[in-house]
């Protein structure tokens, strides 16, 4: 859909166009989830259903119309940390039993590795490495400094490193 076709349905959802409002939600779904589903890992499919739920009640508070891509993509991070950090482990998992990289089942273990990652690591490297975001941006949708940013950017990177070595 193009840049003025989703300012149009933008601003026809804030008038309470609820047709435009269902297909910007319905347009909004996939991007949502593949930003939550790598941070929240099994919470995924909810943090995306909160992320929409918020898009929903808060829609009349966006601006800029323009700007929903980012907007939403900060509610996305905010509710997939949020639900992950609620369901994260107490302690942190030993990445030693971690299959080879040359294992078939490649998307298992990036998957595994992801669920021993803390999950503002997993913010990070989703910002980063999915979403191409830089260090500055990432670190004001997180909401942290850009030192930080880079500091478990390089600690996620390097367990990934780790586990595919070992």
């Amino acid at each position: 859909m193009s840049d003025e076709e989703t300012v149009r349905r933008v601003r026809a959802a804030q008038r309470g166009d609820t047709l435009a409002m269902a297909e910007l939600l319905d347009e909004l779904a996939p991007y949502v989830g593949r930003i939550c589903g790598p941070i929240a890992l099994d919470q995924g499919p909810d943090a995306a259903q909160e992320t929409l739920v918020a898009v929903f009640r808060s829609l009349r508070s966006l601006k800029n119309p323009a700007a929903l891509r980012g907007w939403v993509r900060a509610i996305a991070v905010r509710e997939a940390v949020r639900l992950a950090q609620r369901t994260a482990r107490a302690v942190p998992a030993d990445l030693s039993t971690l299959p080879a990289r040359g294992d078939p089942q490649l998307g298992a273990d990036i998957r595994d590795v992801l669920d021993r990652l803390s999950p503002e690591h997993r913010a990070v490297l989703v910002l980063r490495d999915v979403e191409g975001l830089g260090e500055r941006a990432a670190a004001e949708l997180l909401d942290i400094g850009v030192g930080t940013v880079k500091s478990r950017l390089h600690r996620a990177r390097d367990t990934f490193r780790k586990a595919w070595t070992s």
